[in-house]
């Protein structure tokens, strides 16, 4: 039997900050009160005084980058990265190679994950052109989602065909994720940069290649066709103020068919970090304005965007250093996302309670993950103890994602997280992630 009391923590859930203790036996919660005394001796007690007790966060977008991509990070190097950053729970994109777009080989992704991934894990299914059949067989109790590139990706994702889209949308009750940009306009922006500057295209013109309109475009077709359909959406990575009025708060998120999503990336970052930071910040959707970030706070504070998530995606350092044109998209967060979530509330933009709602909770609504998300008796011990007094600088030597560095380097984060558990196990503690993968496939109440 395994038996942890976590005593005296802050404990956040729904909305609440109390003090209290929480006892967990083998990987679920089963007491949650004010003051709970070791029922025997082999208790491990772990004194959380005056730190936060938070659900693990739910990650609804990572490329974890295994089969096929290894060199810029795996399941389990990515996965390690996760915990460490207090994070337990995600959920990775079929862009892999081969794509995961066969429901074998989805499964096949299902299968590393069971023997190397450190935190719980779910795959999404890839929708192409032509895959329609396949998309239809994915199972809606033990697969999170259905993933669309309307928006240029690795391999053949890009599903670009409008009958096949509509079709998809009508056709599963699955919840569809939709990456949004528009494929013409963005190559038309490439060309007229490409005219001006040739080859050299600078990045501080990535936001105006991968613009605004590219992005509301292709988000407010999506939308409209959700709403013709009535299919259930969930739009990631936003990234522009306009893109806030296609979204809703004046009905609970458990009602909504469209939902959406912000990454810390866009939250953080504005087109002027591209000068020092090159392209390190080089995402898609790409970073864009000052205003644009504003829009996106506030529209994440009243309930207009439902989920914080990472778009962990990492690359090498020499992949990165390429020139513009040749340096791959995305970068790694995993490890610094909870993190850098606090800092935003020590710096008075979010409540700590916002944080667990926006990372924990509503990933969990969102995809109706079974008993996670929340601090609940009953309910797996997913849980992250965070010290929001014990500043650490992110150097080199302490970033464990394979690609070996973050745009955080550098950067010293007030908060840091001292204890992750996974299913009661816990996986990081003293600043190191322990050799234990307890990591489960996510389930899902549908």
């Amino acid at each position: 039997m395994n038996r942890v009391l976590i005593k005296n923590a802050k404990i956040v859930n729904e909305g609440v900050i109390f003090e209290g203790d929480v006892l967990i036996e083998n990987d679920l919660i089963v007491e949650i009160s004010e003051s709970i005394s070791a029922k025997s001796s082999d208790c491990k007690i772990i004194d959380a005084e005056g730190n936060y007790l938070m659900p693990g966060a739910i990650d609804d977008q990572v490329h974890f980058r295994e089969p096929g991509l290894t060199h810029k990070g795996d399941i389990e190097s990515e996965s390690r990265a996760a915990v460490a950053g207090g994070i337990t729970s995600y959920i990775e994109q079929p862009n892999t190679v081969p794509n995961a777009v066969t429901q074998e080989i989805l499964e096949q992704k299902y299968e590393l994950a069971a023997q190397k991934s450190y935190a719980n894990y779910s795959f999404m299914m890839g929708a192409t052109n032509d895959n329609l059949e396949e998309v239809l067989k994915t199972n809606p109790k033990n697969v999170a989602g259905i993933k669309i590139f309307l928006g240029s990706s690795t391999g053949n994702m890009l599903v670009d065909n409008e009958a096949t889209l509509e079709k998809i949308f009508s056709s599963t009750p699955m919840l569809i994720a939709v990456h949004c940009e528009d494929e013409t306009t963005i190559q038309n922006n490439l060309a007229k940069y490409k005219e001006e500057f040739g080859e050299d295209v600078p990045v501080t013109v990535h936001h105006l290649i991968r613009s605004e309109e590219a992005c509301y475009i292709s988000s407010s077709k999506a939308v409209a066709l959700a709403k013709k359909t009535g299919a259930r959406l969930h739009v990631f990575h936003l990234s522009t103020a306009k893109e806030m009025d296609l979204f809703t708060n004046k009905i609970p998120l458990e009602d909504k068919k469209i939902t959406a999503e912000v990454c810390v990336h866009h939250l953080w970052f504005t087109n002027d970090d591209y000068a020092t930071k090159g392209n390190l910040i080089k995402w898609n959707p790409a970073v864009k304005t000052a205003n644009d970030r504003k829009v996106l706070w506030e529209a994440l504070l009243d309930d207009r965007i439902d989920v914080i998530a990472t778009d962990h995606a990492p690359h090498t350092l020499e992949e990165k250093k390429q020139s513009y044109l040749n340096a791959p998209s995305g970068g790694p967060l995993v490890q610094h996302a909870v993190v850098a979530m606090f800092e935003a509330h020590h710096q008075g933009k979010i409540s700590v309670e916002k944080i667990v709602e926006k990372m924990c909770h509503n990933p969990a609504k969102i995809f109706k993950i079974e008993k996670r998300g929340f601090i609940k008796e009953g309910y797996y011990a997913d849980l992250v103890i965070v010290n929001s007094g014990l500043p650490w600088s992110v150097k080199k030597e302490n970033i464990l994602a394979k690609c070996g560095w973050s745009p955080f380097e550098g950067f010293t984060f007030k908060s840091r997280i001292t204890h992750t558990f996974v299913n009661g196990q816990l996986v990081y503690t003293a600043f190191k992630v322990k050799d234990i993968r307890a990591g489960k496939r996510l389930l899902f109440e549908r």
